[in-house]
């Protein structure tokens, strides 16, 4: 097939995906009402939050899911057909017409025990174990869990308090987004419909004016919601013949999450009750697939020292969509930590391979690590268009390169005889309050 040919049958067959997913809200059609919240926190944590299968069932999707499968599977053969059953570009489509499919099935089954299990082919499960290792999701949350939850953690985050209001926050990040990105490329603004503290759509970032923020939450919804969701989507719109890559179907949630999460810590944007978060993330849903119900996971946090209102928010983002008793549950929350490990294994993997100029295209839009040596291929000769924002460590990748070569080479360590060398100097400090206190005051002064 002819390069123009080929390249017109890739826009063609993007957009009519692109098209075709528009009605599909995840999120929208599995989302509870604040009320919820509301009337739960005031039962003292005793009475479920009425989000049955009669619940669900009123709430619209938006789009006919025989309909909507028997057009998925319509272009899926057409897909075939037009680039080949080995075409690489191809292949991408197929596969995230695949995922549409199950997300149909998983929106069919709200409410009911079958919700779980497509949940599961959707996101994983935390008893997944990781890429090349023989741990869990669940032994590497437990284990961060116990790390970010150190005397020490909660020391370093101490001073900074919640007292950046919304409309101030909008203004802020608006400033630092517009030094990122191009004028009018994305905007910041203000609104009393979200649940969470902010959401990223395509081209623009939600603050929910309800909510205050610490300078470190600004931090990370610049680099997270921004640089990563925001710009990825943006540079996904750019491309001139695979539009799909402006969309993500759940296929690459966990690169994506992961991407942000690592961006955050390559930043020095994250703090540590954020990495807690993550990785309590991981710890409910085990919890909640294992069968336990609402009110147990719910608990669990609140005798882990999580406020209630806390509790109930890392609670409800897992039973949304599923049954409250447990065992069939939403799964997302695992892309995270999941996708965290995968894109760092991805970035230490190819520098061992001689190939980290394979790195920028993470940013090319949504994609998935396995896309990336296919697109890349095809940015050479020239259908994908390469990214137009990237962060500056994967622009120039000399110092990503040499972190990522100096942490592969200290990983050979024995941790656990340096640890009981250290211990012992450890031992003996005196538990005082810490000393950057003190360094904070005196800078005030």
């Amino acid at each position: 097939m002819a390069k123009a040919n080929y390249q017109g049958q890739v826009k063609h067959l993007s957009d009519r995906l692109i098209e075709l997913q528009k009605p599909i809200r995840i999120l929208d059609a599995i989302k509870w009402p604040a009320r919820f919240e509301r009337d739960f926190l005031a039962s003292g944590g005793t009475s479920l939050p009425p989000a049955d299968l009669r619940y669900y069932q009123g709430i619209d999707l938006g789009f006919d899911p025989d309909i909507l499968r028997d057009r998925f599977l319509n272009l899926r053969g057409e897909v075939r057909r037009k680039l080949g059953r080995n075409d690489g570009l191809g292949g991408i489509l197929c596969s995230t017409i695949d995922q549409y499919l199950l997300v149909i099935e998983l929106l069919r089954t709200r409410g009911s025990a079958d919700f779980g299990r497509y949940s599961q082919q959707l996101y994983g499960s935390a008893r997944d174990h990781l890429r090349g290792d023989r741990k869990s999701l669940r032994q590497l949350g437990e284990k961060l869990c116990e790390i970010f939850s150190l005397p020490g953690a909660g020391h370093l985050t101490r001073p900074y308090e919640k007292n950046i209001p919304a409309t101030e926050a909008v203004s802020i990040l608006s400033q630092r987004l517009g030094q990122y990105f191009q004028p009018g490329d994305i905007r910041v603004i203000l609104s009393d419909g979200i649940v969470s503290d902010a959401a990223a759509g395509g081209d623009y970032i939600k603050i929910n004016q309800d909510v205050d923020f610490t300078e470190f939450d600004l931090q990370v919804l610049e680099v997270h919601e921004g640089w990563v969701h925001v710009g990825t989507t943006i540079n996904g719109r750019r491309q001139p013949w695979a539009s799909w890559l402006s969309v993500g179907s759940p296929r690459v949630t966990a690169c994506q999450e992961g991407l942000a999460v690592l961006m955050e810590t390559l930043t020095f944007s994250s703090y540590p009750r954020r990495a807690l978060k993550v990785s309590d993330r991981v710890v409910a849903v085990d919890m909640a697939e294992q069968g336990a119900d609402f009110i147990e996971v719910y608990r669990f946090f609140c005798e882990r020292g999580l406020p209630p209102a806390d509790s109930y928010k890392i609670t409800q983002r897992v039973f949304r969509g599923g049954t409250l008793r447990g065992g069939s549950v939403f799964t997302k929350d695992l892309s995270y930590l999941r996708g965290f490990v995968e894109n760092v294994n991805f970035i230490r993997s190819s520098i061992h391979s001689g190939v980290p100029e394979i790195l920028p295209m993470l940013f090319v839009g949504k994609v998935t690590l396995d896309d990336i040596p296919v697109l890349y291929e095809h940015y050479l000769e020239g259908t994908i268009e390469g990214p137009h924002y990237i962060p500056a460590m994967f622009r120039d990748l000399n110092g990503l390169y040499v972190w990522f070569g100096f942490a592969s080479g200290i990983s050979v360590i024995n941790m656990a005889r340096v640890q009981k060398h250290f211990h012992k100097l450890f031992s003996d400090i005196p538990k005082v309050a810490p000393l950057y206190d003190k360094v904070i005051d005196s800078a005030v002064d």
